[in-house]
């Protein structure tokens, strides 16, 4: 059996590892790929039905699936014949698991600075709000001055990092400013971590 471990990976990612996983087997054998969300074991098991594959999943605790696809080479020609065409897997937000807020200034919009800071601030609390947060906040370049000492926007901040939001401000922004000491929601990132967030994200919001 070949494992693959897709737990964080976004939408086409698990799809991907496992079908490079398959055509390791060079034949008949079992992949596991475990995945971290619903929406990725219904696009595996699109996948195995296409192919004609035997599948189980099974739910392992909260955020966690196992999805075991079993290959054989002796398929019948019958069933080989009659299985579907292989369609592109489409992907969907996971009840916003894979949603990400870039905030790149301590203000939103052009025009005023004064009414600009004072719509970030009720962006960041209806964002706040929401049924459905968003799985990453980063923060960069003036927009780090948000999750530091003296933001106002830092009682919602820490609300959405209480919910499970991951709060991440750059830490050469922070050293830019002279801000790095102060520091006061979430963690330090880099800018390669930014940019793979980014990458992984179904959708980018910015305010």
């Amino acid at each position: 059996m070949i494992k693959v471990n897709a737990l964080g990976d976004a939408c086409p990612i698990p799809v991907v590892k496992t079908k490079n996983a398959i055509k390791e087997l060079k034949g008949s054998g079992q992949v596991e790929t475990l995945v971290d969300n619903e929406i990725a074991v219904q696009n595996l098991a699109k996948m195995a039905n296409q192919k004609g594959y035997q599948i189980f999943s099974e739910k392992i605790r909260e955020g966690e699936f196992r999805v075991v696809m079993t290959v054989s080479s002796d398929m019948p020609d019958e069933q080989a014949e009659n299985r579907l065409p292989e369609e592109p897997v489409t992907c969907l937000p996971d009840a916003g698991k894979n949603i990400t807020v870039v905030i790149s200034s301590d203000k939103m919009g052009e025009g005023s600075d004064e009414l600009g800071k004072a719509l970030l601030k009720g962006f960041i609390f209806a964002l706040s709000q929401q049924d459905e947060l968003p799985s990453v906040i980063l923060l960069y370049n003036g927009g780090a001055r948000m999750s530091t000492e003296g933001s106002q926007a830092l009682e919602d901040l820490r609300s959405m990092e209480a919910r499970g939001v991951e709060i991440l401000t750059c830490g050469t922004c922070l050293n830019h400013y002279g801000l790095t000491e102060k520091l006061a929601v979430g963690s330090v990132t880099n800018m390669y971590a930014i940019v793979e967030k980014m990458m992984q994200a179904s959708m980018i919001i910015k305010p």
